[in-house]
């Protein structure tokens, strides 16, 4: 049986596979701590599972996601935009509710590129956007993020002829893999950038309410000129710890929002109506929680980047995310290292070449441990180490 050409421009997501991996290795006895799956053992606050509860034992909602109206969830996606980034949406023109912002990260390439058209994608980033763009037909042109730049995109250095052409930019910050955050200064110079060349801005920002050390990370949206050419992803997983709900939403540029609605009326009709209830009652309600676990995630944060430096790794100092990113120990390549290190310690790092050219040298560790758990980590790398 012969499958389309196209599948063979991607490569399988390493996640999964290695899950498949590291569970295995637990059935055979070893004591594996995953540092590579960003999938927090934090939970949702009680009140959303009771409004999931609650909502999932009503007989009358388990009808098709069509049979019900979406305008409640889109204005609590409006209204929670204007309290967090003092954003002003349109419920009914300018916000999707979405099946997780993954999904969407898929249909943005159907709705913004024809078969050959250029889509710029940065270097390292989250490998589903290559993908996306390649089963779209598109052509990907990579922008480097370098830790010289702070591990933003150089938009003086895109060649303008390439510029032209691009139909799409993806942009992410606070940044998987590298946990990088940008500045004001950086989204007002994006916004001129993409008016000028005509290139849409596409703004995945899953990360936001994560933050250390008094940052809080801006929308894309909240500079001046930005819904004019671009829209911006988010997600319930991690802002209201809801991984596995599905639960997400694309907003901004009304023309974006009216090509992704469309493509939705065919793919899959809508959210399943408890989790439109539940997501409601999310974002309509208290976020005090949010206090709590950031703390925990900075204590994990500071035990992690002490332990990498301690063995002479350049570990950066996140400002946001749950991710430390650092460098390899020099004679290594980050997938060499990695896997050495989960064959000798029963420790998984995930290297940082599978996020693209520019990630090698670099390891991703996910902050989804508690304290006790991520210090044996270090000291299982220190002691390999030495």
């Amino acid at each position: 049986m012969d499958i389309a050409k196209r599948m063979e421009l991607f490569d399988g997501y390493l996640g999964t596979e290695m899950n498949t991996r590291l569970t295995k290795m637990r059935e055979e006895g070893r004591d594996v701590i995953n540092l590579g799956l960003g999938d927090p053992d934090v939970t949702p606050p009680q009140h959303l599972l009771d409004a999931l509860q609650s909502a999932v034992c009503d007989p009358h909602h388990h009808h098709y996601p069509s049979f019900y109206s979406t305008r409640p969830l889109k204005e609590a996606i409006a209204k929670w935009y204007q309290r967090r980034f003092n954003v002003a949406l349109n419920p009914d023109t300018e916000v999707v509710p979405l099946l997780g912002s993954s999904e969407g990260l898929f249909h943005i390439h159907l709705c913004l590129l024809d078969a050959g058209d250029i889509a710029l994608v940065p270097d390292p980033a989250y490998p589903s956007y290559e993908a996306g763009v390649k089963l779209a037909g598109g052509h990907m042109e990579s922008v480097p993020l370098l830790r010289e730049n702070g591990f933003l995109p150089d938009l003086d250095a895109i060649p303008p002829e390439i510029a032209r052409k691009a139909k799409m930019i993806w942009i992410n910050y606070p940044n998987n893999p590298t946990a990088a955050v940008a500045t004001p200064e950086f989204y007002r110079k994006l916004v001129d950038w993409a008016g000028k060349y005509g290139v849409a801005v596409i703004h995945d920002n899953p990360y936001s309410e994560i933050c250390f050390d008094d940052f809080m990370a801006p929308s894309f949206l909240q500079f001046d000129g930005a819904r004019e050419v671009g829209v911006e992803f988010h997600s319930l997983s991690k802002s209201y710890n809801c991984c596995g709900w599905r639960t997400g939403m694309v907003v901004g540029n009304k023309e974006i929002i009216a090509g992704m609605a469309k493509i939705k009326s065919h793919s899959d009709r809508g959210m399943y109506y408890p989790l439109q209830v539940a997501a409601t009652k999310a974002l309509n309600g208290p976020v005090d929680f949010m206090r709590e676990r950031n703390r925990t995630f900075q204590e994990r944060r500071d035990v992690v980047v002490k332990g990498l430096r301690e063995i002479g790794l350049e570990a950066e100092m996140p400002k946001a995310t749950f991710y430390v990113w650092s460098s390899v120990p020099k004679g290594y390549t980050s997938r060499d290292f990695c896997f050495k290190m989960l064959d000798e310690i029963n420790v998984w790092m995930i290297p940082g070449s599978m996020y693209g050219k520019y990630g090698e040298g670099y390891l991703r560790i996910a902050l989804t441990h508690p304290v006790k758990r991520l210090a044996e980590a270090m000291g299982r790398l220190k002691k390999a180490m030495s």
